[in-house]
């Protein structure tokens, strides 16, 4: 891969997570590890869950370079153990800092997809990589100390590698502490999930997002209230639809639902065209991302009574509000998410055309909004 393109635990358009300052809005979970720390409760295998793109990662690099920098309490010195510490911040001018930066730690072992034969990435975390724990368990032992090993993400890991992690948190390696990354834990082995601790990440708050989007060098949209009703409090998601346009997308999208059931057939013909461009295919998988959020809040307005707040797009509560006036359509509205969701998804598997698998599921659309009508 080319020094600009994004490795598999980054986010494109963020910094690398062993490169983020600062960690925002997760400080249950940092608390939680501390104090299993500070109560000699540390245990070997540590599982990060919660949606993607809330900082897992993050916490994760946070970890390895706090356990690594931080002595144990029995390694005082002349002048007694340290006070307990309070915090997982390390200064940046520490030399584990400067060596987790450099990619040059001896007491870390990051594991990602790696590239294949072919230089390509691989869709899967396989068993050789796993392998090569051993011989960084190997290379790290004669120091005696502590070894951290991030796995990124855990949920990638195929079968056979799976097995083999399992065996290490099994007969953990002495003064090894193993952080696995999950954005759906339960893709993972049961038995891998019993022999980790959890610790669950909370989707950011509105003010948690745009502080985390600053450290990242992002530019906040004129209206921060629709990137954080679409994001759904992950910095993630949230890159992912300002570097896209997914802001922009999303309203062109509930434009035209405004239409309904009549639909303006021109500006459903030119989405359509959009997402079937030359190089579009993560502008197209983000529509259809979109289209299950726009289907779900429709769901939700039905159901409840009244649209979400805030607005995700200009008009969208009131556009939510007739499309599903009750509860009825708002069950309608639910059914046909559900059908929709598996043809585009279908569509996408035996590579149907993009701009006909849009307007076919604009057409299905407009039919549920004729409903009753």
């Amino acid at each position: 891969m080319s020094d600009d393109t994004p490795t598999p635990d980054q986010a494109p358009g963020a910094p690398h997570p062993r490169e983020t300052a600062q960690l925002f809005g997760q400080s249950a979970a940092e608390e939680a590890f501390l104090g299993a720390y500070t109560s000699d409760r540390l245990h070997h295998g540590w599982l990060l869950t919660g949606p993607q793109g809330v900082g897992k990662a993050t916490l994760a690099w946070r970890i390895a370079r706090f356990l690594l920098a931080t002595p144990p309490a029995d390694e005082g010195g002349l002048f007694g153990a340290p006070p307990p510490p309070t915090l997982l911040e390390i200064d940046p001018e520490h030399p584990v800092s400067h060596r987790i930066l450099a990619g040059a730690e001896p007491g870390l072992a990051a594991i990602t997809r790696s590239l294949n034969d072919q230089g390509r990435l691989r869709a899967e975390i396989v068993v050789d990589d796993i392998r090569k724990l051993g011989r960084f368990f190997g290379l790290s032992s004669a120091d005696g100390g502590r070894r951290v090993v991030i796995v990124d993400s855990a949920d990638e890991m195929n079968v056979s590698a799976a097995n083999a992690l399992l065996k290490m948190l099994e007969e953990p390696p002495a003064r090894t502490t193993l952080l696995l990354i999950s954005h759906q834990p339960s893709r993972l082995l049961p038995t891998i999930r019993s022999r980790c601790r959890t610790l669950r990440l909370s989707p950011l708050s509105a003010t948690d997002m745009q502080a985390a989007l600053a450290q990242a060098g992002t530019e906040l949209p004129a209206n921060p209230d629709h990137l954080a009703a679409l994001a759904s409090g992950s910095v993630g998601a949230a890159l992912r639809l300002i570097n896209l346009g997914g802001l922009e997308l999303y309203a062109e999208l509930i434009g035209i639902l405004g239409t309904l059931p009549r639909l303006d057939r021109q500006r459903a013909l030119r989405l359509a065209e959009s997402a079937a461009q030359r190089g579009a295919a993560e502008k197209f998988e983000l529509l259809l991302t979109l289209i299950d959020v726009a289907l779900a809040r429709l769901a939700r307005t039905g159901a409840t009574g009244q649209p979400p707040a805030p607005e995700a797009a200009p008009g969208e509560a009131q556009t939510l509000s007739r499309l599903a006036s009750d509860p009825q359509r708002g069950r309608k509205w639910a059914e046909v998410a559900a059908t929709i969701t598996a043809r585009a998804r279908h569509g996408q598997a035996v590579n149907l055309d993009p701009a006909a698998l849009v307007l076919d599921t604009v057409f299905k659309m407009q039919e549920t909004a004729s409903w009753g009508t």
